[in-house]
């Protein structure tokens, strides 16, 4: 009788279910996260980026400001070599585009797009080489020093 008085006693308590804390710090993006997505996708990048690197150290084409790349001066260029670059263009943005997801999701952090593309652009403007362009935020095209 007594351990059912208890019983009862215990369930007529309010339940109060553990929350995480409102203000509880998110873990750090990990960019170098080795899932099979995010490998996959950086395979892909570091492919292309010899084929890329031709059309970088020309001056035709350039990083810009948001993380992705552009065709700076296809003047110069024949057709088919501005078709070649365009297209390359377009896939490596892409795959830019799928970096950034592949990474929020292998760090459990969907909501954390903006961030990591923040923290991939400083990268990728990092690893920039000195003489190739960049593009602001405004179109205006610069060399890196």
């Amino acid at each position: 009788m007594m351990k059912a008085l208890i019983l009862l006693a215990c369930l007529s308590l309010p339940a109060f279910a553990a929350e995480p804390a409102k203000d509880a710090a998110k873990p750090p993006i990990n960019l170098d996260i080795g899932t099979p997505p995010v490998v996959v996708v950086k395979h892909a990048l570091a492919q292309r980026t010899s084929r890329l690197v031709r059309f970088y150290e020309a001056g035709e084409i350039g990083l810009g400001k948001d993380g992705f790349i552009y065709l700076r001066d296809g003047a110069k260029m024949s057709l088919a070599k501005r078709q070649i670059a365009e297209k390359l263009i377009d896939v490596e943005n892409q795959e830019r585009r799928a970096l950034i997801q592949a990474l929020a999701d292998s760090n459990h952090r969907r909501d954390a797009e903006p961030e990591i593309w923040e923290l991939m652009r400083a990268r990728w403007n990092q690893q920039w080489k000195s003489g190739w362009w960049l593009r602001d935020a405004e179109g205006k095209w610069s060399r890196k020093p």
